[in-house]
């Protein structure tokens, strides 16, 4: 169930179960476009793709921007030291990778990726599966050859919906919340921003803002602020074998779309609200999206800044992770989507067991996936 294609101008695999396509590109590893609910009724695209990428923009190989799409990894996360000279947030996101491999037998679907000397001698290799009749990426990243701290992270970019506040978010219990530690927007270029800097939070409905009146907003519901872009990060609560999550509810369109990760390797996800506020090249004011990125980083600052001490590190909150050259580095990650039904609205909390996930709203709704959580925490797929 693989093959290839060129979407948007860059080569792409393209992997198939009965319930997902994914597309995934060579350069990067940018993976969309994703439809999920394949065999249902109405199915769905949640990522962004970039404006640009419909038109030819120009912007050199091995930059981030010039591919910008879906979810894609990060080693490292965030801006790079001058002495690695490579992009922000690190080849992985932006070199070519190389096929290893992929399999398809029995509902199960595989593929394997990998990038050589991906930071210094390091080898990353990427593994995505899926299974029919489940909604769910299931993706597996290792490192080898790699020595010291370093932040990574999982880049999720969402499409937001056309109607104002309707694509809800909500995370697992947070234990601190802050927003980016400085100016976001680059006001030279005629941006903004809406909130306060380096503003400690506990819910995502009020974040404290220097517009309007430094009245408090709400960054729980998008689209919203046009003309505005900001960062903020929370960390989340650490329980045995039970996986974080982070959720967006669309209800224009009537799909939850989630992820779930161990926390002990990325204890944080950064919102990167961005509603038209981006001026420079290839921006230019017209990209809408937001980002959900579960990372082991200080906000997007980069390694340098994320190893020395923080507001999160000084609360026990990881901000790198330390490699070692002689062991393999495992990174789980599953993510997915699900109908909704009618009135269904943020989630509030999640439970789950070997199989299944759900997912109980505001007002007591739930939404049941089916999704295998010990593969999170090194278990093996089981088949359909």
């Amino acid at each position: 169930m693989l093959s290839e294609t060129n979407f948007l101008g860059h080569a792409s695999w393209v992997l198939e179960s009965d319930s997902v396509c994914m597309a995934l590109t060579h350069a990067g590893a940018h993976m969309a476009p994703v439809h999920f609910l394949r065999d249902h009724a109405s199915p769905v695209q949640p990522y962004h793709i970039s404006p640009w990428q419909r038109e030819k923009h120009g912007l050199p190989a091995g930059t981030p921007d010039a591919v910008f799409r879906g979810d894609f990894f990060c080693l490292p996360f965030g801006k790079t030291e001058p002495e690695l000279a490579m992009c922000d947030h690190g080849l992985t996101s932006a070199g070519q990778w190389s096929f290893v491999a992929a399999d398809s037998r029995n509902g199960l679907h595989s593929l394997e990726i990998e990038m050589k000397n991906a930071l210094g001698s390091a080898t990353v290799t990427r593994q995505f599966f899926l299974i029919d009749g489940e909604n769910v990426i299931y993706d597996r990243t290792s490192v080898t050859g790699l020595r010291g701290k370093y932040t990574l992270g999982h880049h999720a970019v969402l499409r937001t919906p056309r109607r104002e506040g309707a694509l809800l978010v909500s995370t697992s219990p947070r234990i601190f919340g802050m927003t980016f530690p400085g100016p976001f927007a680059n006001t030279a270029k005629g941006e903004r921003q809406a909130l306060a800097y380096g503003a400690e939070f506990t819910d995502l409905i009020a974040i404290p803002s220097i517009v309007p009146e430094g009245a408090p907003v709400n960054c729980s519901s998008f689209p919203a602020r046009p003309g505005f872009g900001d960062l903020l990060q929370v960390a989340v609560t650490a329980d045995r074998c039970k996986p974080a999550w982070t959720a967006a509810v669309n209800t224009e369109d009537g799909y939850l779309w989630f992820s779930l990760r161990d926390p002990v390797y990325l204890p944080s996800t950064i919102l990167w609200i961005e509603h038209y506020s981006r001026q420079s090249f290839p921006w230019n004011g017209r990209n809408r999206s937001l980002g959900l990125e579960d990372v082991c980083s200080y906000f997007n600052l980069g390694s340098a800044r994320s190893r020395a001490p923080n507001e999160f590190s000084r609360r026990g909150i990881k901000t790198v992770h330390s490699f070692q050259s002689k062991k393999t580095f495992e990174l789980r990650y599953a993510q997915g989507v699900a109908p909704i039904p009618n009135r269904f609205g943020r989630v509030r909390h999640m439970k789950c067991d070997n199989n299944t996930v759900s997912f109980i709203d505001e007002n007591e709704l739930t939404v049941t996936i089916r999704v295998q959580i010990p593969f999170l925490f090194g278990g093996a797929l089981a088949k359909s």
